[in-house]
């Protein structure tokens, strides 16, 4: 499979449409030129050597190398070996709480928004750990199994929102119980749940759950996100309303977060405006003992781009070589 290390040359291939349309008028404006000297076809025959053809292909020439030059800077390879490669750390998977009570703007833009850019600083700070994602509302789901992509951890992160999973709630327990399963089977002793939700379950028993986490060797710590004092739910650029029309009031439950995490063996951290709280777990993580996962990746590429440049150069010297006149002579002559 042929792979680029650095795919992001590849948009300059969207100039060679621009060359060939600036070529075109830039000819256009030219045979203007000629028509104000007088008749064309006079003209014409004044320069019989020049060519009518040669130009465009020496344009189509050019932009060809100019494509393979293109794909050459963001240099293809190919994978030559496959490896087994073995690294320690710990399995983190974090619990992401996606109701509409985390809309609610405790913090800046709001409560969901803060704990992405939260998790995603926490992946910058990881090296071979392994992190997983599971988002939670009435039900729960594994956004991203675990894995050391950190880029794909990213990229999954940023795509969540309130309307990832349908059926509204805070169903807690649920949410443990799927982390539980989805940790690998190579992790044994290493294993961290992190829950950050406002605490607001109306689904379930957690405290339950996180009991039979720890039965299992699993650590669950709880980050609390929101104030007691409660704030609204912006909602299609109102507020949210309850069935008789009032405003309806999202509050942290800590209570419920304590409990959790007592009953997890873990912690539970109050989310700060700063410091949201992830950076004491981690300290706590690395205090565990590493856990060894064995993985296949490629260890070497095989490297393409020269024959790229080339191919490039070949086609750049064709097209000097080429030049505007007629030939002087026919290739077959009678």
């Amino acid at each position: 499979m042929l792979m680029f290390a650095d795919y992001r040359f590849l948009y300059l291939l969207l100039l060679i449409p621009l060359f060939l349309l600036g070529y075109a008028l830039l000819r256009y404006a030219r045979s203007r030129r000629v028509k104000a000297l007088g008749d064309p076809a006079l003209v014409e025959a004044l320069m019989p050597s020049r060519s009518r053809s040669k130009g465009w292909v020496r344009m189509v020439l050019w932009c060809l190398a100019f494509a393979f030059f293109v794909v050459g800077l963001a240099r293809p390879r190919t994978g030559a070996k496959l490896s087994e490669r073995t690294t320690k750390g710990a399995e983190i998977i974090v619990a992401l709480d996606v109701s509409n009570s985390m809309l609610a703007q405790d913090y800046s833009p709001n409560r969901l928004e803060r704990a992405k850019l939260s998790i995603s600083r926490l992946t910058d700070k990881l090296q071979d750990d392994r992190i997983g994602l599971v988002i939670f509302a009435g039900t729960s789901f594994v956004q991203l199994p675990v894995t050391t992509d950190y880029v794909s951890a990213k990229m999954f992160l940023s795509s969540i929102d309130t309307g990832s999973i349908p059926v509204q709630g805070t169903a807690i327990g649920d949410a443990i119980r799927l982390c539980i399963k989805s940790f690998s089977a190579q992790s044994e002793k290493s294993r961290v749940i992190v829950v950050i939700s406002d605490g607001e379950n109306h689904e379930d028993d957690p405290v339950e759950a996180a009991k039979q986490a720890a039965e299992l060797g699993i650590k669950v710590y709880t980050i609390g996100v929101g104030s007691s004092e409660g704030q609204p739910i912006p909602m299609d650029g109102g507020l949210l309303r309850d069935s008789s029309g009032e405003i309806v009031v999202t509050r942290l439950d800590e209570d419920t977060l304590r409990q959790v995490a007592k009953a997890g063996g873990g912690a539970y951290i109050h989310a700060g405006g700063e410091e949201f709280g992830l950076n004491p777990i981690i300290d706590d993580i690395r205090r565990m003992e590493d856990e060894e996962f064995g993985s296949i990746v490629f260890e070497e590429y095989d490297e393409q781009y020269m024959y790229f440049f080339g191919i490039a150069l070949l086609l750049f010297v064709i097209e000097m070589l080429i030049g505007e006149r007629k030939p002087r002579r026919k290739l077959f002559e009678v």
